[in-house]
């Protein structure tokens, strides 16, 4: 029997880092230099046949950057399972911001047990520079471990680098709470050492396997 999953999905960061571009590139194969500024929130849906028994209807979320300190992103945020939290690799300042919108997740929406959504990093238009935050870059390993993202990646909307990777990645991590959740609210299932572990050894490059689940 086939199972359907839908999940909500937020793609949050500052303004101009290329959140749309990455959304019509993952959901439509599409790119252009020439989006306009997102008014509020705007949506797109990319359904994902995860496997032979498995569908994956993703809702994807995409908050206009200046939308941080505004009270609307409570209502935003509400039910989602996981975020894309994006900078521009070209621009330090939207790289600085990046903890600012994980706190402001953080505070506005949780899991069903009580801990934060997976998120997953996204280091956009490594197409424009090669240079850019290089340096910083070796760098967010530690700094995702240490503030809580489920992983990092480097893409380019332009250029269809890692999106689908990326995607792929926070997928894994919201299944892990789900199956974790069954297990613990079904008395009935015995819970396999190392199963989720196993089930982490598909997410791809930089996608870190999180204590959480």
């Amino acid at each position: 029997m086939q199972q359907e999953h839908l999940f909500k999905v937020l793609v949050i960061g500052d303004l101009g880092v290329g959140k749309t571009s990455i959304i019509k590139r993952y959901v439509h194969q599409i790119f252009s230099q020439h989006y306009r500024a997102t008014i509020g929130v705007d949506f797109a849906l990319k359904v994902l046949q995860w496997d032979n028994q498995t569908v994956i209807r993703l809702q994807l979320w995409d908050i206009a950057g200046q939308e941080r300190y505004g009270n609307m992103t409570r209502v935003y945020y509400r039910e989602a399972v996981g975020a894309l939290i994006v900078f521009d690799v070209t621009r330090a300042s939207t790289f600085d911001a990046v903890l600012k919108w994980k706190d402001d997740l953080d505070t506005k929406v949780t899991l069903s047990n009580g801990k934060p959504v997976p998120t997953v990093l996204l280091a956009n238009k490594s197409d424009q520079s090669r240079e850019g935050l290089c340096s910083q870059i070796p760098k967010l390993d530690t700094f995702c471990k240490e503030h809580g993202f489920a992983g990092w990646f480097e893409t380019s909307a332009k250029e269809n680098t890692n999106i689908d990777a990326a995607a792929r990645c926070l997928v894994e991590h919201i299944l892990a709470h789900e199956e974790s959740t069954t297990s613990d609210s079904d008395l009935d299932v015995v819970a396999l050492p190392g199963y989720n572990n196993n089930a982490k050894e598909r997410v791809q490059a930089r996608c870190t396997a999180c204590s959480k689940f």
